[in-house]
Formats: structure tokens, C-alpha cells, sequence
């Protein structure tokens, strides 16, 4: 049964941040793959601040296309507004049903996992892969059986900062792979 981590998220627009944590879980965890699952609409998010979910995922595909271990899934452009995990993984399991999945996320992610739509299901029934993440220790659920912590290299980039740089006309080299660069720039993407 192959081993899927599913890393989600609106990746709005993905920077090497993502891409090392990605690649750190796909290499260094057990995973045979790891799928960003691009969120069109986060309930947690205004949407207001969203490039469009169809860029978004472009732009991942542009950053993983030459990725061994890393795809990406649209599995939630076909799911209800807005997407709920727990909603993301019956179907998936449903779809998918000799893949065995698990959920990476990062600590400030973790603290609030509880807030979540059926969290409960969610711990009882998957696996958690925890990166760490500046100024969180992942509260109060790390010790729970259902979490693993990985020492994935700590990463302090944020899409946030990257759409200040872009906005205020700073080069973006490095932060994100050069196709990705290419797509923001000719599409005016969060100028």
C-alpha cells in the first residue's frame, strides 16, 4: 500500500518553503509521495486575498513538474466551498482506497487542529506528520498517538511575505522557482 502525505494548503503562490518541506517528507519520512492539495477556498481565509485557485495550481505544477515524489491534486476544486479536511480525506480514501494517507502540517497549524470540522475523526482515524514552524511547539496535541514530529528543517518564509515582496516591486529570485516567477510576472499576478 503505497504511503501518500498530503500537504495542503492554498499555496497562494508557493515558495521553496513549501517545496523543502514537501521534499524533506517525501525523502525522509517513509512517504512514497507527497500531493499538494490546493485549496480554492480555506475556511480559515478571506478570499479576498486569493489569486485565482486555477493560477495557484498552475503555479504548483510549474514548481513540481521535474519532482519525483511531489504531484499536485485538484482534488478539491471538484469537492463543496469551502474545503473541509475531513470532507478532502473520505474522498480520497473513497478514490483511493489502497493508498494509505497521512496529513503534514506545521505546528501553528496543529495548535488549532482542534477548531477543525471533526478533528476527532481526524485524529482517530489518520496519521499526522508535524514540521516545526518559528514560534510554536505544537501545543497541547503533540504528545497525542496520532501525531508524529519530524525535524524537517525549519523554514520562515511565508506566501504572505512573498506577496509583500512582489507587491513592492522586489526581486523575488530564489524564493520560488523561476517558472513560477515567469507565471506571477506575466499574468500580474499580486502586484
Amino acid at each position: 500500500m503505497k504511503k501518500i502525505g498530503l500537504f495542503f494548503g492554498s499555496f497562494n503562490p508557493v515558495h521553496v518553503g513549501h517545496l523543502i518541506i514537501a521534499n524533506y517528507m517525501a525523502n525522509f519520512t517513509g512517504l512514497d509521495e507527497v500531493w499538494f492539495v490546493v485549496s480554492p477556498q480555506n475556511p480559515f481565509k478571506k478570499k479576498s486575498t486569493l489569486a485565482d485557485p486555477y493560477d495557484r495550481l498552475e503555479m504548483l505544477n510549474l514548481a513540481v513538474e521535474d519532482c519525483e515524489h511531489l504531484r499536485v491534486s485538484d482534488i478539491e476544486f471538484h469537492l463543496p466551498v469551502p474545503s473541509y479536511t475531513i470532507d478532502t480525506l473520505t474522498h480520497l480514501k473513497e478514490k483511493y482506497p489502497t493508498r494509505e494517507f497521512v496529513l503534514l502540517m506545521g505546528e501553528d497549524i496543529l495548535e488549532s487542529l482542534e477548531k477543525w470540522k471533526n478533528a476527532d475523526i481526524i485524529l482517530r482515524d489518520y496519521h499526522i506528520y508535524v514540521y516545526p514552524r518559528p514560534g510554536y511547539d505544537g501545543g497541547k496535541l503533540k504528545d497525542h498517538p496520532a501525531i508524529t514530529m519530524t525535524d524537517t528543517p525549519l523554514m520562515e518564509l511565508s506566501s504572505t511575505f512573498l506577496r509583500k515582496a512582489i507587491k513592492e516591486n522586489k526581486n523575488i529570485q530564489f524564493f520560488t522557482p523561476q517558472k513560477v516567477i515567469d507565471f506571477i510576472d506575466k499574468k500580474g499576478l499580486y502586484s
